[in-house]
């Protein structure tokens, strides 16, 4: 069944249907989806226009969603059923296969003066995903299709759950003023969604073996970071669920620690393994110290800690750059993870703050 749209003036009890003029509209969409891509009905970030694909063709605008998923947004313009259908998805074969550095490299030579990272981070205030362009979304946009358009794409869409669907503008005029109206073939609610890939390597930023990203909860009820500066250590505890990951942390482990809403405040190396924060020793002056038995200016009990479950744990950090909590160091678009410790596999955060500690000199 075709689509049609229709808007009315209502003039008292009279209605006057307005006359779509498309006329020079679909020149046009792409500026408007470029500039204001929520149009599609959801929150996007452009990540390229006119990208020249591997086999000679252009994709008319990339972008990516909050899940990471790589959305392909092709319009219709003067091109046949078979062709804009076939186009769309061949254009989504050849973004299946790029790694997750083709996906930055797309999107630098789009926006060469702001990180990938960063600008996911202000469009979604999230952090850019471990997984990139694991998924692939297809969009056709289109002042009309005809019937055989719409058959392919309902065939694929509702059929075969493939992630396609037509997004329909029109354009009317009314007394100067001009208005876009939009609708979908299949309605969004029960469109596709993209089925879960498997875990690949190459759209999953990898990981150096080497580096982790320790959460350092400095607060003035518990522990604070001037004594993990001092003394060289990082901990966590008051749950399982707070210590465990810190266990994880082995020896000769590259750690950047940072205060969660703060910043990045020490990168070093581990040189001892997790304890309890009673039983942890460090060397102070040449000699090895309880940390218990030393002048700190936090807390470090909890609750219950006679069990090890609910206990603070510490792991002994040797320190390479240290700044006070004040001198926190954040970028939009940085790493930031609610476990204790993780793997740092964000080449961008290792990148900015290896440069801000000056760990580069």
């Amino acid at each position: 069944m075709a689509v049609e749209m229709g808007i009315w003036r209502a003039d008292g009890d009279k209605l006057s249907r307005l006359v779509p003029t498309p006329i020079g509209l679909e020149s046009q969409l792409e500026n408007y989806i470029e500039s204001d891509p929520t149009m599609l009905g959801t929150t996007l970030l452009v990540i390229g226009r006119q990208v020249p694909t591997a086999h000679g063709g252009f994709i008319d605008l990339m972008a990516l969603d909050e899940t990471a998923a790589v959305h392909v947004i092709e319009l219709k313009r003067d091109k046949t059923p078979r062709d804009v259908t076939a186009q769309a998805l061949d254009y989504g074969s050849w973004v299946s296969g790029l790694s997750r550095a083709e996906i930055h490299a797309i999107f630098e030579a789009y926006k060469p003066d702001i990180a990938l990272e960063e600008a996911f981070a202000q469009r979604f205030n999230e952090t850019l995903p471990d997984e990139v362009n694991a998924t692939q979304v297809f969009t056709i946009v289109a002042a009309s299709v005809d019937a055989a358009t719409e058959r392919i794409v309902r065939f694929l869409n509702e059929d075969y759950g493939v992630p396609i669907n037509v997004v329909f503008f029109r354009h009317f005029n009314d007394n100067g003023a001009s208005y876009l109206a939009r609708t979908w073939l299949v309605e969004p609610e029960g469109a596709a969604s993209p089925k879960t890939a498997s875990v690949r390597t190459k759209t999953r930023e990898s990981w150096n073996g080497t580096d982790w990203y320790v959460s350092f909860g400095d607060s003035p009820e518990s522990r604070h970071w001037s004594d993990g500066m001092a003394y060289g250590f990082v901990s966590g505890g008051g749950g399982e669920w707070f210590s465990r990951t810190l266990k994880n942390l082995p020896l000769g482990a590259r750690v950047f620690a940072c205060i969660p809403k703060v910043g990045y405040v020490g990168v070093g190396t581990v040189i001892g393994e997790a304890q309890r924060f009673d039983k942890t020793t460090v060397t102070v002056d040449g000699s090895e110290t309880r940390l218990a038995d030393l002048p700190l200016s936090g807390y470090y009990r909890h609750a219950d800690d006679q069990d090890d479950a609910m206990a603070e744990w510490a792991v002994p950090v040797a320190w390479a750059r240290t700044v006070p909590r004040e001198q926190g160091f954040w970028k939009t678009g940085m790493f930031a993870n609610q476990n204790t410790a993780a793997k740092l596999r964000q080449q961008f955060t290792i990148e900015q703050v290896t440069a801000a500690f000056g760990l580069d000199d």
